[in-house]
């Protein structure tokens, strides 16, 4: 009997993607007989009560403490042999790199997740390897932003060294805007990061490994909130000429290639400029955003998580790599005006239609629409499935549109 642990395994509903993660990864490793050890938090294991009934135990831990994950791990293995380490979330990263060396399983080397984890050690050590990296400088004071600003400019991107979801970030021209995104961005050791603007499209290629080698799925093709960050929808696979997305793959598998990883997903953004492929960040995890539902629609029987575990314990693959999208999936998440709802209709007709993979709208007559600032603000999303990528796209659209919301300042 095959022993799986999960670090950070539970969600509650509301949660959306994260929560189906969760979900798929349980029904994937329960179907190939495997015994689940689920952990999380406190709070997290009481919203997913039917996660934790279907796991063979379940304790509770803080996904986020590499430490303190790896001592309750090793420790837990004294009494109970377990055969795979795994985790979905970016912060739990490090913690599932530490918990699988520390019982010598196979996983990422947790000093290479501690490089991609920290976004300016993980862009100098492939502008190192020759691989093109936006400029950037990690600075102590706002003074340091705007001298960064003043050489850079005209725009400059602040953020947090170790972020996710887009918090934190901030595109800034102007000086005198520096303070504010300095202070949203910097963290406990007074740091804040700054690159330069890099203009182009963006993409995000998403993939696994098996034994030891990246394999691409899928590239993704972004799109943000005008004069900003937040992701209001991707679509995939991108349409892009073949030399073009050549070049992506290429890039991104020798990107993974010199930072060392080498188990279970990927997702690395980057961007498509007029002199080349320029890398933005490295996940050593899948995407977030419904994108792990689109994966396994755009690729027949593909079983993100069930493949993991295959690879972890050397079970050979029932479909060998490489695969190729066969159909096509977009996402478009809802972002209407600030104010109080007054009225929300369409949502029966939406979430009935038949190309749907899932659908979440968290307002109500009454709730208060927050201003978007990061992708944790999002209000809920429209995910479809479709046999190719134009028509998903123009399917997501109109879904949404069909969705209306009215506000009241």
């Amino acid at each position: 009997m095959t022993t799986v642990l999960v670090i950070g395994g539970a969600a509650p509903r509301e949660s959306g993607f994260v929560r189906d993660i969760c979900e798929r990864a349980m029904d994937q490793f329960l179907a190939r007989g495997a015994t689940v050890i689920l952990t999380d938090t406190k709070k997290n294991l009481a919203a997913a009560p039917e996660l934790v009934a279907r796991a063979a135990d379940s304790y509770e831990l803080d996904f986020a403490d590499a430490d303190a994950c790896r001592d309750w791990v090793t420790e837990f293995a004294r009494h109970t042999p377990v055969d795979a380490v795994v985790g979905f979330r970016e912060y739990a990263a490090v913690s599932v790199a530490e918990a699988a060396a520390a019982l010598g399983l196979p996983g990422n080397p947790p000093e290479a997740i501690r490089r991609v984890r920290t976004k300016d050690e993980c862009r100098e050590f492939l502008r190192r390897h020759g691989l093109r990296q936006p400029e950037l400088a990690l600075c102590a004071s706002e003074d340091e932003a705007v001298a960064f600003l003043a050489t850079h400019g005209p725009d400059v991107v602040v953020k947090p060294r170790r972020g996710s979801s887009s918090e934190g970030v901030r595109q800034v021209s102007d000086p005198a805007a520096m303070a504010a995104a300095f202070r949203d961005a910097v963290d406990a050791e007074g740091l804040v990061l700054v690159e330069e603007f890099v203009h182009g499209a963006e993409y995000s290629v998403e993939g696994v490994f098996e034994a030891g080698a990246p394999h691409v799925l899928a590239v993704t093709r972004k799109h943000l909130a005008p004069g900003g960050f937040v992701e209001i929808g991707h679509a995939m696979p991108a349409p892009l000429p073949d030399a073009v997305e050549a070049e992506v793959r290429d890039t991104v598998i020798r990107a993974l290639g010199v930072l060392g990883l080498r188990r279970g997903h990927f997702h690395v953004e980057c961007w498509v400029t007029d002199s080349g492929v320029v890398l933005g960040e490295v996940h050593g995890r899948q995407a977030g955003d419904w994108l792990h539902a689109m994966l396994e629609w755009i690729h027949p029987g593909l079983e993100l998580y069930g493949r993991w575990l295959d690879d972890l314990l050397g079970v050979p693959a029932a479909t060998p790599l490489p695969l190729r999208p066969s159909r096509g999936a977009a996402v478009r998440f809802l972002t209407p005006p600030v104010g109080v709802v007054r009225t929300v209709h369409g949502w029966a007709e939406l979430s009935a239609h038949p190309s749907l993979l899932a659908a979440s709208c968290v307002l109500s007559p009454g709730s208060a629409v927050r201003p978007v600032s990061s992708n944790l603000d999002r209000h809920g999303a429209v995910v479809v499935g479709t046999e190719d990528t134009a028509s998903a796209e123009s399917l997501a659209a109109r879904l949404l549109a069909g969705l209306r919301i009215t506000v009241a300042d």
